[in-house]
């Protein structure tokens, strides 16, 4: 088994007939998933998406994948193919096509239709689009696809097949293996078995769920628990899920209808995604159902249900909004009930239970994942897996879609079939396909790209980390005068703090040690702001370490008399 290794230097020259992959996110982490394959000179991206923020970067709305590797190649890349709709697949989409805006996109009817939302909304005039279905087939340059239907937590999911002259390669996308979907479209198991019997040289395989024993449990197994949830709930109803989860809405949907209650949307994206939806069919909303949502805030309580934004917690979402109060027509009542019908994303939990207890301070009864069957996962379990790596039966094995942990674990699994070869990456490490064995050929630099506000990719990790030592440990600025002529201070220092305990004399015994450390300084020749700028951060620094256990931000001011 080859691991990835941080020593690695960066590939050589593609050998003749080689297929390259490229992960520029996605494998590592639960999201920002996107791939390059490259073969022949010619590139083929599948998937690009987002990672949503955790507390560790503050300020920050997106995380992108980094496009810097293919950035100087983006004239050479024949199609962008998306395997679903989820914001992890599909939402870093409008920032590639800012970079070349004629790339052309592939993908199921629900899925273009809800990224062409997307591109409006970022008012991005729309590229050719080819909109394909399971069986479908489509060549773009060296490479031919094949496209397979899968099973997910939102409709129209798709596995793609790519063969080039290096041999064949499955990628699942996000999938799993219920076989009572709600929509009745199951993972097409005999399209698996058939590449098998051609030769799969690489399977690449969502790892999400690897660690979990057994088989996923069914989408239809929530509906009683959400039937029994509107029969005891006496007040308002609030549903909160992934604005493209279309299976769980039409599942609250149903729940409404047959308790007599309307429905309303909150959050933009909801809006958007769910009117898609039902525009193309994928969404069966009943007659007199769908009322807007400050229509809804005028019905009685017990008539109502909200279906929001904000499963995970994300800051500026509907349902953290409502939760902190300040929502412009949503407010929590006494006795209402709000359902989180999401997993817990890994680095989400403190932001979920904040936005739990934000509710239960206010008399709502949440339930959630944790204390009732309201989410079931769209990922296949280790049962799954192994099903899959003994019909497949494939060469070469590339876990792909999740944590380290979970990739070690799908490795694992696929070792335990009698996988001949099982190789691991994470961002940025480059594996070859050459002669039939897949094997790690080096590493590209990948970084986060952080989206802040309306900047793109200006916010650096150094200036993230300014951050949260401004967030953790304080600031303070230090301000003095000195006389170039004498070479003294003549006035100061002054210091000031912000989130760092200042009383009246906190900083009186500093000020000789900063003033002794300059006249030192200058009587030793330095005249240069900076050299005396960074001795005075030292002189703080040291005693802001050793007196106060802190290491806040010092910025060190020095004016010229």
């Amino acid at each position: 088994m080859s691991h990835p290794h941080p020593e690695l230097t960066a590939p050589g020259p593609l050998a003749e007939r080689g297929l390259r992959i490229i992960p520029l996110g996605g494998l590592g982490e639960i999201g920002r998933n996107m791939t390059v394959f490259e073969y022949d000179g010619r590139l083929l991206i599948v998937d690009c998406g987002v990672l949503f923020p955790e507390e560790n970067h503050p300020g920050v709305d997106l995380i992108l994948p980094d496009f810097e590797p293919i950035r100087d190649r983006l004239d050479e890349v024949e199609a962008l193919v998306l395997t679903h709709g989820h914001e992890d697949h599909v939402g870093a989409v409008p920032y590639l096509l800012r970079e070349r805006g004629d790339i052309p996109l592939v993908g199921s009817q629900l899925t273009l239709g809800f990224v062409s939302g997307k591109l409006r909304e970022h008012r991005l005039r729309e590229t050719v689009q080819h909109v394909v279905k399971e069986g479908d087939k489509l060549t773009f340059g060296p490479f031919e696809l094949e496209f397979v239907a899968v099973n997910h937590s939102i409709p129209d999911g798709l596995a793609i097949a790519v063969r080039t002259g290096a041999g064949l390669v499955l990628h699942t996308g996000d999938f799993k293996m219920d076989q009572v979907p709600l929509d009745g479209r199951i993972t097409d198991l005999r399209a698996f078995a058939r590449l098998g019997e051609e030769g799969v040289d690489l399977f690449m395989v969502d790892s999400t769920n690897a660690e979990v024993p057994g088989f996923t449990t069914s989408e239809r197994d929530i509906a009683p628990v959400l039937d029994r949830v509107f029969h005891q709930s006496k007040q308002r109803v609030i549903v909160a899920c992934f604005a493209s989860h279309v299976h769980r809405v039409q599942q609250v949907m149903d729940a409404a209808v047959a308790h007599g209650r309307k429905v309303a949307y909150v959050g933009r994206s909801m809006v958007r995604n769910m009117g898609v939806a039902r525009d193309l069919g994928y969404l069966d909303v009943p007659p007199h159902t769908l009322v807007d949502a400050k229509e809804a805030a005028d019905l009685p309580p017990e008539k109502v249900v909200l279906i929001s934004t904000g499963s995970q917690g994300e800051p500026l979402s509907a349902l953290s909004r409502i939760a902190q109060r300040n929502h412009h027509f949503v407010h929590i009542e006494e006795g209402d009930t709000v359902v989180l019908a999401s997993s817990l994303i890994p680095g989400n939990e403190n932001a979920i239970y904040r936005v739990i207890n934000g509710l239960s301070r206010w008399g709502a009864n949440v339930v959630h994942k944790g204390n009732a069957l309201v989410h079931v996962s769209g990922h296949a379990s280790a049962g799954e897996l192994l099903y899959c790596y003994n019909i497949v039966k494939p060469s070469n094995v590339l876990p792909i879609h999740g944590e380290i942990r979970h990739m070690r674990a799908n490795a694992e699994l696929a070792k335990q079939t009698g996988v001949p070869n099982t190789v691991l990456a994470e961002d940025g490490v480059v594996v070859d396909l050459v002669d039939g064995t897949a094997k790690v050929a080096g590493k590209v630099d990948v970084g986060y790209v952080f989206v802040d506000g309306s900047s793109v990719g200006d916010l650096t990790e150094s200036e993230l980390k300014d951050r949260r030592i401004l967030g953790e440990e304080g600031f303070i600025s230090v301000i003095v005068v000195v006389d170039s002529v004498t070479g003294k201070v003549s006035a100061g220092p002054e210091i000031h703090a912000r989130g760092f305990i200042e009383g009246e004399y906190t900083f009186d015994e500093i000020v000789p040690s900063v003033i002794a450390a300059l006249d030192r300084a200058m009587g030793e020749g330095v005249d240069d702001n900076y050299q005396l700028q960074q001795t005075i951060r030292r002189v703080v620094g040291k005693w802001v370490s050793s007196k106060h256990r802190r290491r806040p931000m010092i910025v060190p001011v020095v004016l010229e008399a």
